[in-house]
């Protein structure tokens, strides 16, 4: 007798944004998460977008100066694409423990957002979901709970939810095909319901919305 399956959750109202952060086309990383994008269900949007494609000038930090809306072409369309999404999948290779500079420019860049006047940026990211893909020249995932931290304290500060990273072993162009545990979990990797990502400290204490 076949066991049942976990019902999918309702992807009813859902889109993804997957946000390339490779230096490179088509590696490893983006190999993963196209793998895990095609067990999407049918109809659900998905929008790419490379940043290793896109002129994306280094953040400055402004919260104590007067600012406006982004005017810079590249910048207003990732924060618009961010904002209209309701899941956000950072897609960045291991580097140095961490997320690649292409990667963490973008999330740095968030930081201004949420001070641009009527951008209500704080307030439209909470209750979405980030999620994170990455690969990783190590057998070992567990050294990338850096780049695992760093991603789930961002949602927990958006009051966002957390799915998680799917992580797979891969360093030379294409080797992430190889590892067929990562291929597998790719399969289910969006199949489930993440929890509202809380900090450590808020754990166990019931802490809200």
């Amino acid at each position: 007798m076949t066991p049942d399956l976990p019902a999918l959750p309702d992807f009813s109202n859902r889109s993804f944004l997957f946000v390339l952060g490779s230096s490179r086309p088509d590696g490893n990383s983006e190999i993963l998460a196209r793998e895990a994008a095609a067990h999407l269900p049918a109809g659900v949007p998905q929008r790419w977008v490379d940043l290793n494609e896109l002129s994306l000038p280094d953040f400055r930090d402004g919260r104590h100066e007067e600012t406006g809306p982004p005017t810079h072409g590249t910048e207003k369309l990732l924060l618009e694409a961010t904002v209209g999404a309701t899941d956000v999948v950072i897609v960045s290779p291991l580097y140095w423990y961490s997320l690649s500079a292409q990667a963490k420019r973008y999330l740095d860049h968030w930081s201004g957002w949420l001070n641009v006047p009527g951008s209500d940026f704080k307030e439209r990211m909470a209750g979405g979901t980030l999620w994170g893909v990455t690969a990783l020249a190590h057998d070992e995932h567990v050294v990338a709970e850096g780049l695992v931290t760093s991603l789930h304290h961002s949602a927990a500060y958006l009051r966002m939810r957390f799915g998680g990273v799917l992580t797979g072993t891969g360093s030379r162009p294409g080797r992430v095909r190889a590892d067929e545990a990562a291929l597998l979990r790719a399969r289910t990797f969006f199949h489930t319901e993440p929890p509202l990502a809380l900090f450590p400290y808020e754990e166990g204490v019931g802490a809200g919305v």
